[in-house]
């Protein structure tokens, strides 16, 4: 994997800008739902089999994120809680690449690194699962 600092070149993606008003509306939205007082969503998965899905207890956990208690929206869900760390981090990123105008950041991968990248990726979601199965009279 390499790290290329480039400008942001005519006609190309400006993939900060699109990322970090996608961020921020998706966040908009979310405070706006439960604000109206709309109903929470539901786990399908849950309903049929009594047990977690792989994504159970995300919205709890973003809420004990935005709220700051971080360990208690760790032990909601840790992979949405690292993946909320990791918006969190390049929303700060992105922001200031654009407030500077400064190049813009790219990790170029090679093809076996991308399928390295895939199994970390299943692997995490596999141990996610395990850990939500573990605890799911939380849910």
């Amino acid at each position: 994997m390499q790290f290329r600092r480039h400008q942001l070149e005519p006609g190309e993606t400006d993939h900060e800008l699109v990322w970090l008003a996608v961020s921020a509306g998706s966040l908009t939205l979310a405070a706006a739902w439960f604000t109206l007082g709309l109903p929470w969503p539901r786990c399908v998965f849950h309903e049929l089999t009594g047990l977690p899905c792989v994504t159970c207890g995300m919205t709890r956990c973003a809420i004990q994120f935005f709220h700051g208690h971080f360990l208690a929206a760790l032990k909601w869900n840790p992979l949405v809680f690292a993946a909320l760390c990791g918006v969190t981090v390049f929303d700060l990123y992105a922001f200031a690449t654009l407030a500077m105008r400064a190049p813009r950041l790219r990790m170029v991968f090679r093809q076996r690194e991308k399928k390295f990248a895939r199994g970390i990726v299943i692997g995490a979601l596999a141990l996610n699962w395990i850990y939500l199965l573990i605890h799911w009279r939380n849910f």
